[in-house]
C-alpha cells in the first residue's frame, strides 16, 4: 500500500511517465494550473526552481514560456507559501491576502514609505511599468535620505503584496511592474472569497496536485481559527463521503489518500527524475518523511562545515521512490556540469538499470543548464 500511495503522489505532482508527455507553452500553463503554483526561487546554482519544476513536467519546456504566460494574463505572480507562478483563474483567492496587507494586518508587508509608495504608482501611471532601478538613480540628496535601495525594495514590495503593483515581466532576474488593472484579463471575478470559499480552493487545490496529503499541507503557513475550522469541516465530509480515506502511520501520523485517483494508474516503467529543492512533490518535508521515508533539508542555509550533502543538493526519484541526493553546478563560462557530489540513500536491487537512467537524465540536465557533464561524473557515482 505504501508503494500505491507514494505512485499516486507522484502522478499527482505529473511526474510519472506519460503516454503523451506535455509539451509546449499551453501545456506549460496545464501544468501551473495542475499544481495550482509553482515557486520561484532566486538560486542560481543550477537553472532557478521555476524553469526545473516546469522542465521537469514539460517535454520541449522552454523559459520564455513563462514571460509569454504573465504577458498572455494567462498567470500572475504573488505569494502562495512563498513567491510563485499562479494561475491566473485562481487570482481572486490572492485578493484575501492582498486586503489584508492593504489594512495593515501583516507586519511582514508593511513597511514601505507612504509618499515614495505614491510617487511609483504615478510612475507607473504615466510609463506604463517600473523597476525598482527608476528610483535607485534618483539624485539622494534632493529627496531626503530615506531614498535608499532598502526603502525602494520595501515601498515597491509593499504594493505588489497589497495588489496594487503586479509584474508584468522579467528580463533576467529584474522585475518590472505595472499597475494591478493593465495586467488583469477584462471579465476576471475580482471578489474576495469568503472563508468557506478560500478553505475550498485550498483543500480541492492540495488534493488536486498531490493525492496524498496531511492536515499541516492543507493549511501550510496559513493562519486564523475560521479557516481552520471550515478547512475541518471540508475534510470531514469528505471522508464521510468515502472520497477521502484516512490512513493513520505508525508514527501516529495521519496521512489523507485521494480515493477516486488510487486506482487510476499503474506504472510499470521506470524513470529517474532529478528535482528542485523547490519541486511541488518534495516541499513539504514533513510528508516526504512520512511518505517517502526521505529525510531532505536544503543544506545551503547550513554552516559549510555542517553540510552532509552540499550545498544545493537535489533529489533523485527513481520510480515510485526518492533513493538519494546529488549536488550539482553549473560553471555556465566553461559549459560545464559538475557533479559535486553523490549520496545514494536506498537499496537499488537493478544498480545497472538505475545508473543508465539517472547518467542519461543527467545528460539531459546539463544540457537544460547549457552545460556538458563533467567527464569524471562516473566516477563520482558511487555505488559501494
Amino acid at each position: 500500500m505504501d508503494v500505491q500511495f507514494r505512485q499516486l503522489a507522484i502522478n499527482s505532482s505529473l511526474l510519472h511517465p506519460q503516454p503523451i508527455a506535455p509539451r509546449g507553452m499551453i501545456d506549460s500553463l496545464k501544468v501551473i494550473e495542475h499544481l495550482g503554483y509553482v515557486q520561484i526561487d532566486t538560486i542560481s546554482v543550477v537553472e532557478r526552481a521555476h524553469h526545473h519544476i516546469l522542465w521537469n513536467r514539460v517535454q520541449n519546456y522552454d523559459k520564455e514560456h513563462l514571460n509569454r504566460l504573465l504577458a498572455d494574463q494567462k498567470i500572475f505572480e504573488y505569494w502562495f507559501h512563498a513567491a510563485s507562478y499562479i494561475p491566473m483563474r485562481d487570482y481572486r483567492y490572492a485578493l484575501r491576502q492582498m486586503n489584508s496587507v492593504r489594512r495593515g494586518e501583516s507586519k511582514y508587508f508593511n513597511r514601505g514609505d507612504s509618499y515614495l509608495m505614491q510617487e511609483i504608482l504615478a510612475q507607473a501611471k504615466s510609463e506604463g511599468q517600473v523597476c525598482s532601478r527608476d528610483f535607485l538613480n534618483k539624485n539622494e540628496k534632493t529627496v531626503q535620505g530615506w531614498w535608499k535601495s532598502n526603502i525602494v525594495r520595501k515601498s515597491i514590495e509593499q504594493l505588489y503584496m497589497q495588489g496594487e503593483l503586479m509584474v508584468c515581466k522579467r528580463v533576467g532576474v529584474e522585475k518590472f511592474y505595472a499597475l494591478a488593472e493593465n495586467c488583469l484579463p477584462s471579465g476576471l471575478d475580482l471578489t474576495e472569497p469568503n472563508v468557506e470559499e478560500y478553505a475550498r480552493y485550498l483543500f480541492e487545490t492540495v488534493k488536486r496536485s498531490h493525492g496524498v496529503f496531511t492536515w499541516k499541507q492543507l493549511l501550510h503557513l496559513k493562519s486564523g481559527t475560521e479557516l481552520k475550522i471550515a478547512m475541518r469541516s471540508i475534510l470531514n465530509k469528505q471522508i464521510d463521503a468515502k472520497i477521502i480515506e484516512s490512513v493513520q502511520l505508525d508514527s501516529g501520523e495521519w496521512l489523507y489518500v485521494d480515493l477516486e485517483k488510487i486506482d487510476q494508474f499503474n506504472v510499470t516503467e521506470k524513470s529517474v527524475k532529478i528535482l528542485s529543492p523547490f519541486d511541488n512533490l518534495v516541499i513539504h518535508r514533513d510528508r516526504l518523511m512520512a511518505l517517502f521515508n526521505f529525510d531532505y533539508r536544503l543544506e545551503c542555509y547550513v554552516a559549510p562545515e555542517k553540510r552532509q550533502y552540499g550545498y544545493f543538493c537535489l533529489p533523485i526519484l527513481y520510480g515510485a521512490e526518492l533513493v538519494g541526493k546529488i549536488d550539482c553546478k553549473a560553471h555556465r563560462g566553461e559549459g560545464i556540469l559538475e557533479i559535486l557530489s553523490f549520496h545514494l540513500q536506498a537499496i537499488i536491487n537493478n544498480k545497472a538499470h538505475f545508473i543508465e537512467l539517472l547518467s542519461t537524465e543527467l545528460e539531459r540536465f546539463a544540457a537544460f543548464n547549457h552545460c556538458v557533464l563533467d567527464l569524471q561524473f562516473q566516477q563520482k557515482l558511487n555505488f559501494n
